[in-house]
């Protein structure tokens, strides 16, 4: 009796510590174009900013939650004598998705079904049925990008993307953990697409 009340107490700790994270996983492709003699660690940078992006208040949260990212891989922030310029990209859309995931194409789904019959039996009837479906559930896909350029040659020395599709609406927190992901394994990253799981707090 008292192994089980053990593994029963182990599995109800499990349970809830799982039910205490969530796992952001993010699609991340990233190229290293540095030239030869130029250490990426440790860079001094700066931001810009498109014309675009100029009035964006979001883009200041964006440039925020980059530099975070940046601090924990070694990236220094210093405007005044900086090596690299870093353009920050941002995006995020919301879809109605299938029972696998994909996008409902517009106007697929209406919250209300129904349906008329007409038939003879003892004599004519007809019939109308209206009710209401669950709706379907409502994805989110985010991304975000980082350019880095030099700023003596104006090359591109290091870009950096990262996606992630999921139910999560609160938009900061997944969009926090994506500059994590699209820096992971900098300033020497494998080549490809692959896959960086990053568990936050629920």
């Amino acid at each position: 009796m008292r192994m089980v009340w053990l593994c029963s107490v182990l599995l109800v700790g499990l349970l809830s510590g799982c039910a205490t994270v969530r796992r952001i996983d993010s699609d991340v492709v990233s190229v290293s174009a540095a030239p030869a003699g130029m250490n990426l660690q440790g860079a001094k940078y700066r931001f810009e900013r498109l014309p675009s992006q100029a009035n964006n208040p979001e883009a200041g949260l964006a440039e925020q939650q980059a530099e975070a990212a940046m601090t924990a891989v070694g990236l220094v922030r210093d405007d005044a004598n900086a090596q690299i310029s870093v353009l920050v990209g941002f995006a995020g859309t919301q879809y109605l998705a299938d029972a696998w995931g994909r996008p409902l194409p517009p106007g697929a789904w209406s919250p209300y079904y129904g349906s008329i019959s007409v038939g003879r039996g003892v004599g004519p009837h007809m019939g109308l049925g209206m009710g209401m479906r669950f709706p379907p559930p409502t994805q989110y896909r985010r991304e975000v990008s980082l350019l880095m350029r030099d700023l003596r040659s104006g090359q591109v020395v290091y870009e950096t993307r990262a996606m992630h599709d999921g139910v999560w609406s609160d938009s900061t927190p997944v969009f926090a953990t994506l500059f994590q992901a699209a820096l992971a394994n900098f300033p020497n990253p494998p080549a490809g697409l692959r896959r960086v799981n990053i568990d936050i707090p629920r």
